[in-house]
């Protein structure tokens, strides 16, 4: 096959793949997530990806559900990966039926590597598609959960494109770049604020509790968390909380 013909085909594919920009969003429906694509959305053709790993929170996928149609999501996929929830046995609060959420940070809230899991498939995923940004919905606020931190999302995003190589290398696949709004800096309030001029009042629909009750909880680190992003943003918080 000569060089010519090879350069043509990767010629094409290259300009089949960048005429539009696509972006795979981790899309828990959560503020962060929801937020995070209300940014990416007038930039990016947006395929969502959520998660089901056993989490004790299943409302969120209502919520995922909800907001992958108001924001006008190319695809929404939600991937069943509650095996994860056999691995991590009793270790961990947010899968355990055991282990009670605790009202302030602990790491038992710490689900191991989850987000190295959630990326891998949103990049494998994005590999398919042409899509040159995964992101997820990391911010400054969440410095105590280390595979929220940049210096991880790059690493990761650089072995990705390691083992995509001779792909990317070729023209047959888009070098991936992970995104999330700590490496710009923002704060779940600066995301609230992006996020409340794209979605408004649906904004108090997303579900961050810990737990799946009739409301949010109002009591774990979750919605501590939810009140005071809403305050520092000073939008004022409709959320409905059991206490």
């Amino acid at each position: 096959m000569s060089d010519h013909y090879m350069q043509t085909q990767r010629g094409s594919y290259s300009q089949r793949v960048s005429h539009v920009k696509k972006a795979v969003v981790v899309f828990s429906g959560g503020i962060d997530s929801v937020c995070s694509a209300s940014m990416l959305k007038s930039r990016y053709e947006l395929y969502g990806i959520s998660f089901s790993y056993g989490q004790k929170a299943d409302k969120e996928i209502q919520a995922a559900r909800m907001f992958a149609r108001k924001l006008n999501l190319k695809e929404h996929k939600i991937v069943d990966v509650k095996f994860m929830k056999e691995l991590y046995g009793d270790s961990n609060a947010l899968t355990s039926k055991r282990k009670k959420i605790p009202s302030a940070f602990e790491y038992s809230i710490v689900v191991p590597i989850r987000n190295a899991v959630f990326l891998s498939i949103s990049s494998a995923w994005a590999y398919t598609l042409g899509a040159r940004v995964v992101a997820y919905g990391a911010h400054t606020g969440d410095k105590n959960y280390p595979d929220c931190r940049p210096a991880f999302a790059k690493r990761l995003a650089s072995a990705f494109n390691l083992g995509e190589y001779d792909g990317i290398k070729t023209g047959q696949r888009e070098s991936l770049e992970i995104w999330s709004p700590y490496m710009k800096g923002l704060s779940k309030a600066d995301l609230l604020k992006k996020g409340y001029k794209t979605v408004g009042e649906s904004i108090f629909k997303t579900w961050s509790c810990y737990t799946s009750k009739e409301r949010h909880c109002g009591i774990c680190e979750s919605c501590k968390n939810r009140r005071a992003a809403f305050e520092k943003a000073k939008i004022p918080d409709k959320t409905k909380y059991l206490k």
